[in-house]
């Protein structure tokens, strides 16, 4: 079968790694793709090809669609499905994986989903909505400050500002809500209370009727070494988390997706794809952040290196409603991705540096270097983006596994480069 993978970051080349090993795919195609899913081949044979189209580029995507006729695309990024990607498919009889526009909601807007959340009693945060400056002022007052203040839409995970006290809260409405710091995304903002605990990440694949939980992760979404600095797309993950047994993980998926999946039902919205509920394990007990309506990234990353089914198998699942007849199969070996971004970033990066040393690692055993921000430009791998790579390796130990992603990470260079040293300590010491 043929198949269209839609994006060009470090998830997609994740999916697209994990897709070209399906014996049942003779052609694969990413848009626009990067300098690592151009290096890719398939199990049946033949390479990966990109094609230079843009992620959001629908009516390009779509001739391009009509033309080729995918057996199934794949589509990654958050931005295409808030557009309405996989309702564009169908309305062309072409098979596509994905929520729907209806369904993307869950991730382009924060106050649907935090409605949503409190109509069918779903465990979050104490929060509100708005687009008054002072009403907003007066909230994070009741709260003392100390709040998580949230972009209502798409921000490339960067939306989010934590405060501590009310001259950090009235800082933060200032760059959303007045400064409008992330355009129409901030037109409106999220004001949550502040929850303390552990944040991991809840993964589910959906088809519409069933879920099937994926293993535990956890992502580091600050910049800097102990979660110091501005929040970013992710800078690293690992899974699983030593510290839940698979019982409680179990038992803290379906207190969230059991009232999340009977309130799709009650309104009508066919969820068809993956759905990823941000988490935090309070003393409490679970609280969901925020929901996204596709893969995470890095939790891709460990994800595919762990999972033992055909991939295609499971999105096609998804799509069937038959997804409870596929039951889920993971290595017992853990796996640990390290993000190498370039200077400047989570704010404007640097691009255009050569990468060396991606050659070197191809040769390591259980090690994959998955790329986001990457180009082929004259033979060489430049920079392009913020975060460039996901060094992700896989052994029998959470701790095994960081060793051989770090050593990995050692071998790469490339001018103003910058990682967290940190990734899955919180595993492995808590």
């Amino acid at each position: 079968m043929k198949l269209l993978v839609i994006g060009g970051g470090g998830r997609e080349h994740a999916l697209v790694w994990k897709l070209a090993q399906s014996p049942r795919v003779t052609h694969l195609w990413c848009a626009p793709g990067n300098a690592g899913t151009a290096r890719e081949t398939l199990a049946a044979g033949g390479t990966v090809e990109n094609v230079a189209i843009g992620a959001e580029d629908l009516p390009t995507l779509i001739s391009f669609a009509r033309k080729n006729r995918p057996d199934l695309t794949v589509v990654g990024p958050d931005g295409s499905l808030a557009l309405g990607i996989v309702d564009t498919f169908q309305a062309e009889g072409l098979r596509i994986w994905g929520p729907n526009q209806k369904a993307a909601q869950f991730e382009s807007s924060k106050a649907f989903s935090q409605d949503f959340m409190e109509r069918y009693g779903i465990p979050t945060a104490r929060s509100r909505t708005f687009s008054d400056p002072t009403e907003a002022r007066n909230f994070c007052a009741e709260l003392g400050g100390r709040c998580a203040l949230k972009a209502d839409g798409l921000a490339l995970g960067k939306g989010v500002i934590l405060s501590q006290n009310l001259d950090e809260a009235e800082a933060a409405i200032q760059q959303l809500l007045v400064q409008r710091a992330f355009g129409e995304a901030s037109r409106q903002i999220v004001v949550q209370e502040f929850l303390e605990g552990i944040e991991i990440s809840l993964h589910a694949l959906c088809d519409g009727s069933h879920v099937q939980i994926l293993p535990s992760s956890q992502d580091h979404k600050r910049i800097g070494d102990g979660d110091q600095g501005p929040n970013t797309g992710g800078m690293g993950t690992y899974s699983p988390t030593p510290f839940l047994s698979d019982v409680a993980w179990e038992q803290v998926g379906h207190t969230v997706l059991d009232p999340w999946i009977r309130g799709c039902a009650s309104e009508g919205i066919d969820f068809r794809g993956l759905i990823y509920p941000g988490v935090m394990l309070t003393s409490s007990g679970p609280r969901v952040l925020e929901f996204n309506a596709r893969w995470g990234d890095p939790e891709t990353q460990v994800y595919v290196t762990r999972l033992e089914n055909d991939m295609v198998d499971l999105l096609e699942a998804c799509l069937d409603g038959s997804l409870d007849r596929h039951p889920l199969r993971w290595s017992r070996q853990a796996s640990v991705c390290v993000v190498i971004a370039g200077a400047g970033y989570p704010g404007s990066a640097e691009r255009g540096k050569v990468i060396h040393g991606l050659d070197e690692i191809e040769r390591l055993p259980k090690v994959k270097v998955f790329h986001a921000g990457t180009v082929l430009k004259e033979g060489q791998v430049i920079t392009n983006g913020g975060r460039v790579l996901g060094v992700t390796a896989w052994d029998e130990t959470l701790t095994a596994a960081r060793d051989r992603a770090y050593a990995a990470v050692s071998r790469i260079c490339f001018d103003g480069m910058q990682f967290r040293h940190d990734i899955a300590v919180k595993g492995i010491i808590g």
